[in-house]
């Protein structure tokens, strides 16, 4: 299919998806550059995962690996319908993904509710499909849940901070909250995990709407 810029602004059919692949083109690398924790696993008992998509994931991870108890991250792409995508192809805006970060925690340090305190302040939550300058698909908000409590706990953080910028004259919020069940995360190319690490003075398109989320405690830098 011929892939035009109208792709970036809606979600792809079935029938215009790639059809992607069985396995992935690349190796990832067996280490957190920050964290020096596997970046895959297998990861020590008691750690619980979660997913969330807030725009471009080089600046996203980083907001996630400076938090106390983040054990490990690792980006990806998540909530489409290509089977192991390339980065090219989620540009493309016909794989249906996301960019996604996977935050790896330990839940006596830091709690699933912090790390939600820090997705929702971390971006504008009302933006579509788009996060900044950064337009497509593969930029809208969306967080994927790994048991019945994230999703509750999700959904309640959600509507709290709704109130909140609804007093302060922002839209609705279009963050997609699931299950990940059945929408399967595909780790990224090596160059992509902890991008900002390796290129400290590379683009971050992270810009939250400077409102405080009622849920959680911050425990991150910037």
């Amino acid at each position: 299919m011929l892939y035009t810029q109208a792709h970036k602004n809606r979600l792809p059919t079935p029938e215009e998806a790639l059809p992607g692949r069985d396995e992935p083109l690349f190796e990832l690398p067996g280490t957190h550059t920050v964290l020096g924790t596997a970046l895959a696993g297998p990861h020590p008992a008691g750690l619980e995962v979660a997913d969330f998509a807030l725009g471009c994931f080089w600046g996203a991870e980083r907001r996630f690996y400076r938090a106390p108890g983040v054990w490990t991250t690792l980006v990806g792409y998540q909530g489409g319908l290509t089977p192991h995508p390339t980065y090219e192809e989620v540009c493309s805006g016909l794989t249906g993904h996301t960019e996604t970060v996977r935050v790896v925690f330990d839940p006596d340090v830091v709690t699933y509710d912090d790390l939600l305190k820090v997705f929702w302040e971390s971006h504008d939550p009302t933006q579509g499909h788009r996060q900044g300058n950064d337009v497509g698909t593969q930029y809208r908000s969306a967080i994927h849940t790994h048991s019945p409590r994230q999703q509750a706990a999700a959904e309640a953080s959600r509507d709290a901070y709704q109130r909140v910028l609804e007093e302060s004259g922002y839209s609705a919020i279009t963050t997609e909250i699931r299950p990940a069940e059945g929408h399967t995360f595909y780790p990224a190319e090596g160059y992509h995990q902890q991008y900002l690490d390796k290129n400290p003075a590379g683009y971050c398109g992270l810009g939250g709407t400077g409102l405080t989320c009622p849920v959680g405690v911050a425990r991150y830098a910037a």
